[in-house]
């Protein structure tokens, strides 16, 4: 132990240092997630050079060696000499935290990149980071590893050959060459396996991404490249938030038409307002919400406003039409955004995001001037489009008695439940301990697997809850039929939170939520049921990181008294190595159930051996697209998909 603590023992991380040292503070994490953020930072530069008018066309490449490229065609990244440091400008952006246009309120009226922290973060974290700046014919390069600059800033003229190779690169030959459109920033990165735990860019993850860029910005060119598969695409879109709410509702049978498109502003706060909407006859609604082309995906003061002005403007519109009829309370909140599928675009001067991610909008004057928008805006609409607002009122008025319903099926399920008198479900075997953050809930399929699962926990914090067969698709069914289905309430009385309004995620008496199902097709398929009900009706427990997938070992590889549990056919075979060939015996686990207590626990449950695979939304749209692709009406969709990814699966059993 240290006896003195004086000035001696304080540490100050200078330039770069402090990114390295606590790279999630800046990324959000250093797993897959973060992997793809620092591809958003770079792309999110080139978008605030589009806002403000300045770039057209952003290009993104994925490298055959990890790298990945990104190059735009604005006004380049300023390379002139800044006096109170000594730098170029462009040295002080990728080198100096908190540096950058975005803080110059002439430079950038409007910009998502608003940290100032984005760029240098990246080269930060950057195995090698290159940069090249072409500005007035001439090209800036620079190079950095690890932070660190390696090659100082050099500048050269562009050869005429190099120009017109570089724009037909850019723009295709058929257009006249213009040197005036060469202007822009190209950068070139590889994430550094020091700090990341995978090093593999997703194309499908990075696309969908891109895709949002551009249909948020219209008329604003967006290409990616996958230089290790040779996949690609280019996405441009005149509508805008409007080809993207049809988007999101292609495959869907929709309830009117034309998507509803409202655009208004408030200049006196600098704030301008773009909702896309569209009902479909789903039960399941999606609303997406963007601040200067960021997706905040977990909402924020933007939506709260949006959600007010909605409820109001159909109650108000449908009681001024004498559309209510039967009912004897306003609809709700939640019925009258079933089958909702809305886009809510924010454009604005100064946002408030909450922490470095931008996950959430906190300026608390935007949900009171986004109400008053889109109320102002929905009500006009609604005026003027009696036979749309008619066929939304219907829906939400059956939404209302089918809400109804199920409130009394709940109620009527907690009358008969054990809960109230002394328990939970009769099928689950709870434990002892009672501070839910260290407690865990095993979700198993069938009786086999649950007993050996009984057998084999630990009693004090596991606890185990065996579903009989596969759950209710609840993409497709009735909240109503849902709530009535014994497997599903026995989940939601397990979990403690309710569901719909009664839920309440602080409830939970879980903070581990474990879904542990066999490793075949059909386990495959009861995951996806259950993460399908998790997403629908209890995202909050994902949010929060509360649910979990098991990892249950495919083979059991012996020989003597030795043993080793695989996990891929791959490690199966190194074992195989390691033992020599003779005297072994090999046991292929189908499912759960095939394996004793002793086994389930020492590779499945036991907190010191298992592996558990945490379960986030790193993209809301992009996991909506994909649950409704598998679990939705549209085969067509979910054909495309399996025959898109069937060469990555492993393992498969037929």
């Amino acid at each position: 132990m240290v006896e003195t603590y004086d000035a001696s023992h304080i540490t100050v991380l200078e330039g770069l240092r402090p990114v390295r040292e606590r790279p999630a503070m800046y990324i959000g994490s250093t797993d897959t997630r973060g992997l793809h953020h620092l591809v958003y930072e770079v792309v999110d530069n080139a978008i605030d050079e589009a806002l403000g008018g300045y770039c057209d066309l952003i290009e993104v490449s994925l490298g055959s060696d990890g790298s990945c490229t990104v190059e735009d065609n604005g006004r380049g990244i300023p390379v002139d000499r800044m006096a109170q440091y000594d730098k170029s400008a462009l040295e002080v952006v990728l080198t100096v935290l908190h540096a950058g246009g975005k803080f110059d309120k002439n430079s950038y009226q409007v910009s998502g990149g608003l940290h100032g922290v984005g760029v240098s973060v990246v080269n930060a974290l950057s195995s090698w980071f290159t940069v090249s700046v072409f500005r007035d014919g001439l090209v800036h390069e620079m190079a950095f590893e690890r932070g660190d600059v390696t090659t100082q800033l050099s500048t050269r003229k562009e050869t005429d050959g190099e120009m017109k190779k570089r724009f037909e690169a850019r723009y295709g030959t058929e257009v006249p060459f213009t040197p005036r459109r060469l202007t822009g920033t190209r950068i070139t990165f590889q994430p550094d396996p020091v700090i990341f735990e995978t090093m593999d860019f997703d194309y499908d993850v990075l696309e969908h991404r891109l895709r949002e860029l551009a249909f948020l910005n219209s008329g604003i060119t967006i290409r990616i490249r996958d230089d290790r598969t040779g996949d690609g695409a280019t996405f441009c879109y005149e509508g805008g938030i409007r080809e993207f709410v049809a988007h999101l509702t292609s495959g869907k049978e929709v309830l009117h038409d034309d998507v509803i498109y409202l655009e208004s502003e408030d200049a006196e706060n600098k704030v301008e307002v773009g909702v896309g909407l569209q009902y479909t006859r789903t039960f399941a609604d999606t609303m997406l919400t963007f601040v200067n082309s960021v997706n905040t995906r977990e909402g924020g003061t933007h939506l709260e406003g949006f959600r007010s002005a909605l409820t109001r403007a159909l109650n108000n519109a449908a009681k001024k039409n004498n559309l209510l009829k039967g009912l004897s309370t306003p609809l709700k909140g939640d019925d009258v955004r079933e089958g909702l599928n809305a886009i809510i675009s924010l454009k604005i001067a100064n946002p408030q995001f909450e922490g470095q991610t931008k996950t959430r909008l906190g300026n608390s004057i935007v949900r009171g001037i986004v109400d008053s928008l889109v109320y102002q805006a929905l009500s006009e609409y609604f005026e003027e489009n009696p036979r749309t607002l008619a066929a939304i009122v219907e829906k939400a008025v059956m939404a209302s008695r089918a809400r109804e319903a199920a409130r009394k099926a709940r109620e009527l399920a907690r009358r008969k439940s054990v809960l109230e008198s002394a328990g939970l479900p009769g099928k689950l075997a709870d434990c002892s301990e009672k501070n839910p953050e260290k407690c865990e809930l095993y979700i198993v399929e069938g009786d086999s697997a649950g007993g050996s699962a009984k057998q084999g926990r630990s009693r004090i914090f596991q606890a185990i809850l065996p579903l009989r067969g596969k759950i209710l698709n609840v993409e497709k069914a009735n909240p109503h039929k849902i709530l009535k289905n014994a497997e599903i309430q026995a989940l939601i009385s397990a979990i403690g939170t309710g569901v719909g309004e009664d839920f309440d995620a602080d409830r939970a008496r879980y903070h581990h939520v474990i879904l542990m199902t066999d490793a075949d097709v059909d386990g495959a398929h009861i995951r996806t049921l259950l993460l399908t009900f998790f997403y629908r009706y209890m995202p909050e427990l994902i949010e929060r990181g509360y649910v979990y997938i098991a990892q249950p070992p495919l083979y059991r590889v012996a020989k003597g008294k030795q043993e080793r549990y695989a996990f891929t056919e791959e490690e199966m075979r190194v074992y195989l190595r390691e033992f020599g060939e003779k005297g072994i015996s090999i046991q292929r686990y189908k499912g759960l159930g095939e394996m004793n207590a002793q086994q389930l626990w020492d590779t499945t449950m036991a907190p010191e051996t298992r592996v558990l695979k945490q379960v986030n939304i790193e993209n809301a749209s992009y996991a909506n697209e994909i649950f409704e692709k598998l679990m939705g009406d549209d085969v067509k969709a979910r054909y495309d998909f399996i025959r898109r990814h069937a060469k990555e699966v492993t393992n498969l059993d037929i």
